[in-house]
């Protein structure tokens, strides 16, 4: 999604710029020549990592033998460390400018590895504020452009077309469900989240949006009989949800760029989470939490992960009271800390992929 914001920005200003590498259907259809699928590139887990490797190195060294073939005048690299710290590693080898879009959570463990940002790293862009205090600090060239959700409106479409368009009750509250957007992390999730949803019971709709990076199929496989709806778009769930029950990662900030309380919850294989935890730096999981600098949204993260413990959290923040409406001044406050003023005011700059695309711009490599 970011990939597909950037191509467009960069479109916008030169039409005759050409893009290849690793993607989904979202950066095709913006016109990226993806010589690597996206979905391909979709393991989460140090454990689970181990028996995807030889694959995830062949993606590898043909995206590097593409770059030896078109050489391009400048390399992007969006999130994804493990694998794209090393294509960076590959194309400053080569003489060839790289910028990281969406830089690596180094700021939440493994922070020595900052080195690597340093040593073969342009340019960072960061999309959250307090990334590049941290990044500049440790000598890395950084520029806070502003999220890419930041300016997210509400989705056009009325609750009531929402609800015939997908069979959905007026008279209930909506609840979202998001268990993920990798297959590992569905099966870890999503499990404990329909329990919740079982015992929050007949008074709810629920929704999931499908992801990109998942099959229909597979979530309703998982589902089975249970009552919920599965929809294409997660923005326009969010929006008309009541509340929502969502996995860290991207959409814990989708929910709050569209105002929706939430519950945040997460669980990993006992491997992964004994091997993990003690390298962690910060005192939250849920970005919304950290860009706050305080509990906004409750984590419910691995044993804390429970049906009841949902539950218990969701009948804080469904109803009118002060529970929710704590959580909903805490969501404006992280959806302002997520824009870039302009100077001497506080109405919000351009998007941050066309922030992103002027900084990048400035340093493409001239052709010759």
């Amino acid at each position: 999604m970011y990939g597909a914001q950037l191509i467009a920005a960069l479109r916008r200003r030169d039409e005759q710029i050409e893009f290849f590498g690793v993607g989904g259907e979202r950066m095709r259809a913006a016109g990226c020549d993806t010589v690597v699928d996206a979905k391909d590139l979709s393991v989460v887990g140090i454990t689970e990592i181990l028996s995807h490797l030889p694959k995830i190195l062949g993606l590898y060294r043909h995206l590097i033998e593409e770059a030896d073939r078109r050489r391009p005048d400048l390399a992007i690299v969006i999130d994804s460390p493990a694998f794209n710290w090393r294509v960076a590693r590959q194309m400053k080898k080569r003489g060839i400018p790289v910028v990281y879009y969406v830089a690596p959570q180094f700021w939440a463990w493994r922070q020595g590895r900052v080195s690597l940002l340093r040593n073969y790293v342009d340019k960072a862009l960061v999309i959250f504020p307090f990334e590049e205090k941290f990044y500049r600090e440790r000598g890395v060239d950084t520029t806070f452009v502003g999220h890419p959700l930041a300016d997210l409106p509400g989705p056009p479409i009325e609750r009531k077309n929402y609800a015939g368009q997908f069979d959905l009750d007026l008279e209930k509250f909506w609840i979202t469900l998001m268990p993920g957007s990798r297959v590992k992390e569905v099966r870890m999730n999503l499990p404990t989240i329909l329990k919740a949803a079982e015992q929050l019971g007949h008074p709810y709709e629920f929704l999931m949006p499908v992801a990109p990076t998942l099959d229909r199929s597979f979530l309703q496989s998982l589902i089975g009989r249970q009552r919920v709806t599965l929809v294409p778009e997660s923005l326009p769930a969010l929006w008309h949800s009541r509340a929502g029950i969502i996995a860290s990662g991207t959409a814990t900030v989708e929910a709050a760029m569209m105002g929706t309380p939430f519950v945040m919850v997460y669980c990993v294989s006992s491997l992964t989470y004994l091997i993990g935890k003690p390298r962690v730096k910060v005192p939250h999981f849920a970005m919304v939490n950290l860009i706050a600098g305080r509990e906004v949204v409750p984590e419910l993260v691995q044993h804390d992960f429970t049906a009841d413990n949902v539950v218990r959290r969701m009948q804080e923040i469904v109803p009118d009271g002060p529970a929710r409406d704590r959580m909903l001044k805490g969501l404006i406050e992280v959806k302002a800390r997520l824009r870039v003023p302009e100077s001497g005011g506080e109405s919000p700059a351009q998007h941050a992929a066309d922030s992103a695309a002027e900084i990048i711009l400035e340093m493409r490599r001239p052709r010759g």
